[in-house]
């Protein structure tokens, strides 16, 4: 039987812009390293051991035209001047045995560190309430992440972000990207 767990993943991200909306998503998975794959849109666990590494060591190891498994979010706009972005966030166990959790924000209107802080808040809120820790959802993320942490139970949360303004007569496509190897 094929075995699909993950053992390693990496964080990419990309923007596009061209008069087509799907050339213009083109254009983005090319800024991000992924364009030669067969993306397959998969959702959000870390899988228990599995390794982050860099994106150049994970780009190294894509084959053109593989089946890639990924975690990804996407914003596209044809309107001038609107703020669009994409993020992953990342939230890891300390105890590496349990599973992690990646979340998506696809967002218009959202500058960067707005995206940063929902898509690390939305992976971290998810892996704590696995893990019997909640925490106040009204608070800021900086307080939230400063309870997270010291609770033993994270060892970080991590994102990757990528946003853009809108051009005139194009579309512009924001992506980022968390892609899963196998050994």
């Amino acid at each position: 039987m094929l075995n699909l767990v993950p053992t390693r993943m990496f964080l990419t991200k990309g923007v596009g812009r061209h008069k087509y909306r799907l050339k213009s998503f083109e254009e983005a998975l090319r800024d991000a390293g992924v364009a030669q794959q067969n993306l397959v849109q998969i959702s959000s666990i870390l899988p228990p051991f599995c390794k982050i590494i860099s994106r150049n060591e994970g780009l190294k190891q894509m084959v053109p035209g593989a089946i890639c498994f990924c975690v990804l979010a996407r914003c596209d706009t044809d309107e001038h001047g609107r703020l669009i972005a994409s993020s992953i966030g990342v939230a890891v166990p300390k105890q590496k045995s349990n599973w992690g959790y990646l979340s998506e924000v696809h967002s218009h209107g959202m500058n960067k560190r707005e995206a940063e802080d929902m898509a690390e808040d939305l992976a971290a809120g998810m892996l704590g309430t696995t893990l019997g820790y909640e925490v106040d959802p009204d608070k800021a993320w900086s307080e939230k992440e400063q309870a997270y942490k010291s609770s033993g139970l994270f060892i970080k949360t991590t994102n990757i972000t990528q946003t853009a303004r809108g051009q005139k007569d194009f579309w512009t496509t924001t992506v980022a990207i968390a892609v899963f190897l196998f050994d």
